[in-house]
C-alpha cells in the first residue's frame, strides 16, 4: 500500500507531529508515503513530492510550520468566502487523479481547515480515497471539540499579554491587542482569559465603544490604572461593521485585520486614557508548537491511517470527549464552529468581571 499525505491552507503548529503520527503508523503496516508538496498543488502533474519514511522524520514533532510546504492559492481554491463554496474545475480533479494513479497512491490524507476539507470533499465526491484531517489555529471547525495548532496560538497570545501587562502597568496605559480568529473568537477568548485581559471583544458578542469605555471608567474609579483589551480581528460592533485589509488576489477570502488600531483610536478619544495597539498577526502561526498540540497531531495521523487500514473514505478525524474518532467531511465543513454568548466560559469570564463590551 502507498499512501499520501499533504498540508493546505495557513500553516499552523503542529502539522510536522501529523506527519511523524501517519509515517509511523504506515511504516508499521509496511506502507508507503509520499508527501505532496505545497498543498493540492503538488498533486499537479508531473507531481511535486517527497518520499517519506521514518529516518526522514525523526525529530520534526518539535518543528513549526510544515516540512511539505503549504498554500491557500492555487488551482484547488473551494473557499471564496464566509458560507461560499465554488467547484474546483473537473479538468484539475483529473490531472490530480492522474498524477495519484500514476503514482499509485491508493489513499490520499488532507489535513487542512474549512476550505481545504471542503476541496478534499470535492475530490472524494470525484472519486479520490480521501480521509481529512482537521488542521486550524482558530477551533472553528465543526465536529471536532479541537484541534492542533490552537493550544499553541493560545499560548503565544498568553505570552504576549504577560509582557504588555508590565508596559501597560508602569504607563497607566491601555493596550489593545489584535488576535487572529477570523470569525470565530476562541483565541481571543481563550487567550484572554488566561492571559488576564480586563476587556475581550469576540465576533459572536458585537460590542460598543459606549460599554467598552464604560469598563475602563470603572476599572479607574477603583484605583486600577491600566487596562488590556483582546479584539479578535474578526470582532464587530454592534452596527455590524466588519474591518478588512483586502481580498487576496482574485480568489479567496477577505484578509481581516486593523480592528486594533480601530479600537485604541477610539478608547483613546472616548476615555481620554494614552492607548496603544498591537498586532500579535502571524507569530501566532509560527514557533514550536506546545505538548498538547504535538500529542494531538500524531493521534491525528495514526487515526487517519487507521481510517484507510479499514477503508473509512469520505471520513474526517475528529477529536470528542478526549478521544480521537472520526466523522462524515460533511459534517465539518461549511458551518463554522462558533463561541456561544451564552457558553459557560463566557459566564466565568464574566463572573471574575471580564468585560465583553456589550453591556
Amino acid at each position: 500500500m502507498r499512501i499520501g499525505i499533504l498540508n493546505s491552507g495557513g500553516d499552523c503548529p503542529g502539522l510536522n507531529a501529523v506527519i511523524h503520527g501517519v509515517v509511523g503508523a504506515a511504516h508499521t503496516l509496511g506502507w508507503e508515503v509520499v508527501g505532496f508538496r505545497d498543498g493540492f498543488e503538488g498533486l499537479l502533474p508531473p507531481g511535486d513530492y517527497m518520499m517519506l519514511n521514518t529516518e526522514k522524520t525523526i525529530g520534526i514533532m518539535k518543528l513549526g510550520g510544515t516540512i511539505l510546504g503549504t498554500t491557500n492559492k492555487g488551482h484547488f481554491v473551494a473557499k471564496v468566502g464566509e458560507g461560499n463554496v465554488a467547484q474546483v474545475p473537473a479538468e484539475i480533479v483529473e490531472k490530480a487523479k492522474n498524477t495519484l494513479r500514476h503514482l499509485e497512491v491508493g489513499a490520499l490524507i488532507v489535513v487542512g481547515g474549512d476550505g481545504s476539507l471542503t476541496t478534499g470533499l470535492q475530490l472524494y465526491q470525484m472519486g479520490v480515497p480521501v480521509i481529512g484531517v482537521p488542521k486550524t489555529i482558530d477551533n472553528d471547525i465543526q465536529a471536532t471539540a479541537t484541534s492542533f495548532g490552537f493550544d499553541s496560538a493560545v499560548a503565544a497570545v498568553v505570552d504576549a499579554l504577560d509582557r504588555l501587562h508590565t508596559t501597560a502597568e508602569s504607563h497607566k496605559r491601555v493596550i489593545v491587542l489584535e488576535v487572529m480568529g477570523r470569525h470565530a473568537g476562541w483565541i481571543a477568548l481563550y487567550g484572554g482569559m488566561a492571559g488576564g485581559a480586563d476587556v475581550i471583544l469576540l465576533p459572536e458578542i458585537p460590542f460598543s465603544f459606549e460599554h467598552v469605555a464604560k469598563a475602563i471608567r470603572k476599572r479607574d474609579a477603583a484605583g486600577r490604572h491600566s487596562t488590556l483589551v483582546v479584539v479578535a480581528e474578526g470582532a464587530h460592533m454592534e452596527t455590524g461593521e466588519l474591518l478588512t485589509k483586502e481580498k487576496v488576489g482574485t480568489k479567496g477570502e477577505d484578509r481581516l485585520g486593523g480592528i486594533g488600531d480601530y479600537v485604541a483610536k477610539h478608547i483613546e478619544k472616548d476615555t481620554g486614557k494614552e492607548t496603544r495597539a498591537c498586532t500579535l498577526g502571524h507569530l501566532q502561526r509560527g514557533g514550536a508548537p506546545t505538548a498538547l498540540d504535538r500529542i494531538l497531531g500524531v493521534r491525528f495521523g495514526a487515526k487517519a491511517v487507521e481510517l484507510i487500514s479499514q477503508g473509512s473514505f469520505g471520513r474526517m478525524v475528529s477529536y470528542q470527549q478526549y478521544q480521537v474518532g472520526d466523522v462524515p467531511i460533511e459534517e465539518a465543513v461549511h458551518q463554522l464552529r462558533l463561541v456561544s454568548k451564552d457558553s459557560e466560559i463566557v459566564r466565568a469570564s464574566r463572573a471574575i468581571g471580564i468585560s465583553f463590551g456589550d453591556c
